[in-house]
């Protein structure tokens, strides 16, 4: 047993509890939790705020080598051409030395597990691997090495984009994921560009079965709905609601163009829509609908996406500054919704319902951020989501195992791993 003394603990409430003592098991889980406890003399300290783990629910992680390489004028279609570029470079040893470069830094943002939305599978020319799954298996081994949890999106991609992406066909996705067993975490449609009705519909049937969570790109651009409606007659909402994906275990990437019917169907099936602040901004994508889709019943979660900045802190409170500009209000979302959003929501997009919560019986995933910075000087702990950084992540638990202290990842010196994968 493991026992630690929080100075001050995010227990759900919309404030911050002081004076937490949690327990954890040898088993990875939280054993036990009590708020005004005096600290006992065996139990370690940690000053500033505990968080549940951060969850950072949609990750492409080769996309990370595009950082400040891929800041050109033009949009969303003009940088897809260089991330195509990028992916065109990689092969699974590469694959993995980016990929655990990237999960380490989410390591130190406070990041404990990611959904990797994963639509890179073949070799150039769309020759699949000996190892079918290599590329899929190079993430697993990556997260892995860099201390976090990953659920894998295996994504079905069977039309447009280069041919690494894609699958014969919706067939031949499923005997590929298959073979990934249980390492297989969930599933991914990636777009209704890429994958056609019939073929989501088999996508659907396979996380249905499964129980499995299910992601999808939805809306990211108006250029998407155009496309369904001249090619379907229907909105991408639609298209995956016909297709039995939109459930309780479904999640909508963006969600960023969607109509006022899209917006009630996503709520009332009570599925998760993942927003994307930093990426939305950096590909100009626009303005979440966080405040809409909350109100229908929708749940929230976030994601680092292409990783043009890895700070879930800032995705966040970025949710919340984005509305304001939105819509002109303030306070459209409280600090306690935006964490959760940033921890429970994303664990439970994925599938992990244990997780997100700092409670007996969770799992032991704690994230802790010192409130001593210049930037946190003078900060109640309630408003830390508004003003802390990734930078302010001090220590990371992961199934309760240390990850990172006193802001170090403990095995990965990770801005030399950085330079050295994308060199």
């Amino acid at each position: 047993m493991t026992a630690l003394w929080c100075e001050h603990a995010w227990l759900g409430d919309d404030e911050p509890a002081a004076g937490v003592l949690v327990e954890v098991g040898d088993d990875g889980r939280v054993a036990s939790v009590s708020p005004d406890a005096a600290p006992p003399a065996d139990a370690e300290r940690l000053p500033g705020l505990t968080i549940p783990g951060l969850a950072n629910a949609h990750s492409h992680a080769f996309q990370r080598a595009l950082r400040g390489r891929a800041q050109g004028p033009g949009s969303f279609w003009t940088w897809r051409e260089e991330m195509y570029a990028l992916a065109q470079t990689l092969d699974p040893d590469s694959c993995l030395a980016l990929a655990r470069a990237a999960y380490a830094e989410m390591a130190l943002a406070g990041v404990t597990v990611v959904g990797e939305f994963h639509y890179l599978h073949h070799a150039p020319g769309g020759t699949p691997y000996a190892d079918p799954n290599a590329m899929g298996r190079a993430l697993l081994q990556a997260a892995a090495e860099a201390g976090i949890r990953i659920v894998l999106l295996d994504a079905c991609y069977l039309e447009g984009g280069i041919d690494r992406f894609r699958d014969a066909g919706a067939g031949a996705w499923a005997e590929r994921v298959a073979a990934l067993g249980d390492a297989a975490g969930g599933a991914a449609i990636h777009s209704v560009r890429a994958v056609d009705p019939a073929s989501a519909a088999v996508v659907a049937a396979w996380a249905t079965e499964r129980g499995a969570p299910l992601h999808a790109h939805v809306s990211e651009q108006p250029a998407e709905n155009a496309f369904a409606r001249e090619r379907h007659g229907a909105t991408p909402t639609e298209l995956l609601h016909d297709a039995g994906a939109v459930t309780e275990r479904f999640t909508a990437i963006h969600a960023t163009h969607v109509s006022g019917h899209d917006v009630a169907r996503l709520g009332s099936a009570g599925a998760t829509v993942c927003l994307c602040p930093t990426t939305e901004r950096d590909l100009g994508d626009g303005i979440g609908m966080a405040r809409l889709l909350a109100s229908a019943g929708a749940r929230l979660a976030l994601g680092s996406d292409s990783h043009a900045v890895v700070d879930l802190l800032e995705e966040a409170r970025a949710m919340e500054l984005d509305q304001r500009l939105g819509c002109g209000e303030r306070g459209v979302h409280s600090a306690s919704e935006l964490l959760h959003a940033a921890t429970a929501g994303g664990y439970a997009s994925l599938g992990l319902h244990d997780g997100g919560r700092i409670a007996a019986g969770a799992l032991a995933d704690l994230t802790t951020i010192a409130l001593d910075s210049v930037r946190l000087a003078g900060v109640p702990p309630a408003g830390a989501v508004f003003c802390a950084t990734a930078a302010d992540v001090r220590d990371v638990m992961v199934g309760g195992r240390w990850v990172v202290r006193d802001g170090a990842h403990v095995g990965i010196d990770v801005a030399r791993e950085l330079r050295e994968a994308i060199a």
